[in-house]
């Protein structure tokens, strides 16, 4: 049976497990039930995206609209004062989760809304995501290209901007059709006027109702129980929430930053940690390793 020590990057100095013996179970039992039992649910910023490159932050879906030519000097002092009073208030690893989820709707009601003031025009989308300094990390080819090849479900659950995400992912040539994207996405009018956002607000702490709500999606992938998840927030824990009958899952998070503070609830919540770790490295030898390494 291929174990653990077969997967040499698990042994790489970003990479911190309370409980290696349960990650090697778990990969075990994913291994004996074959690839084709897979799916792999993903949070998209600062998870499939970078964190920062070159010590300089990088932004997400909702950073590349507010550093963009599309919105006005105003907005985007408007943006990064809710960013700053609300932020914090987003990784303050002292306040529960109860606390902070009032604040964090109130955060991206209130970011949308100016949003929709600013009367986006969709064709705008694809130059400021070009122009953007946005990356995915390092690895992303091997990583998309690799669930593509083997006919794995991906799933991408995002708080962002579902707009902004499909045009960094299409712009990397690797919107592959096994990709499924559930996020806030804008509805244009007819001239491709950005006039609100559509359906409910999906935000960082109710990505499992967000699952919940989309069974259809999870109804399809019922003969895929075995979930490999993909984070870099608490709030990223729920989203394979909405997978019935699900027999192993395997969480990898990503702990980008305040690293002291949040260490110990990141060891107790995913089974694998990686610290300020800017490429997909471990993730993808745990997909070959899945896969067989075909």
């Amino acid at each position: 049976m291929r174990g653990i020590e077969n997967i040499p990057e698990l042994s790489n100095p970003s990479v911190c497990m309370k409980d290696p013996q349960r990650v090697k179970d778990i990969l075990q039992s994913m291994v004996k039930a074959g690839s084709n039992t897979l799916q792999v649910i993903s949070d998209f910023d600062m998870t499939l995206t970078r964190f920062s490159h070159n010590g300089k932050r990088c932004p997400t879906c909702h950073n590349i609209l507010d550093n963009s030519k599309v919105i006005s000097e105003d907005c985007k002092q408007q943006l990064d004062h809710l960013l700053k009073t609300y932020y914090p208030i987003e990784i303050d690893s002292t306040r529960s989760v109860e606390e902070k989820l009032p604040l964090m709707v109130e955060w991206w009601t209130k970011a949308h809304d100016l949003l929709v003031e600013q009367k986006i025009q969709k064709n705008l989308l694809a130059e400021a995501v070009s122009e953007s300094e946005v990356m995915l990390r390092e690895g992303f080819q091997l990583f998309f290209d690799h669930l593509h090849e083997h006919s794995i479900p991906l799933l991408i659950f995002s708080a962002g901007i579902g707009d902004i995400l499909e045009e960094v992912i299409r712009q990397a040539g690797v919107f592959h059709s096994n990709v499924n994207v559930f996020s806030n996405y804008m509805d244009f009018d007819e001239s491709g006027v950005l006039r609100a956002f559509k359906g409910d607000l999906i935000h960082i702490y109710n990505k499992r109702e967000g699952a919940l709500l989309n069974t259809g999606h999870f109804q399809e992938l019922r003969t895929r129980p075995n979930v490999l998840l993909m984070g870099d927030s608490l709030g990223d824990l729920s989203m394979a929430d909405g997978v019935q009958d699900m027999e192993n899952i395997l969480k990898i998070g990503f702990l980008n930053d305040k690293v002291e503070e949040r260490k110990q609830a990141y060891l107790d919540s995913y089974d694998i940690v990686l610290i300020k770790d800017e490429t997909l490295e471990v993730p993808n030898a745990v997909l070959l390793h899945l896969t067989g390494n075909k």
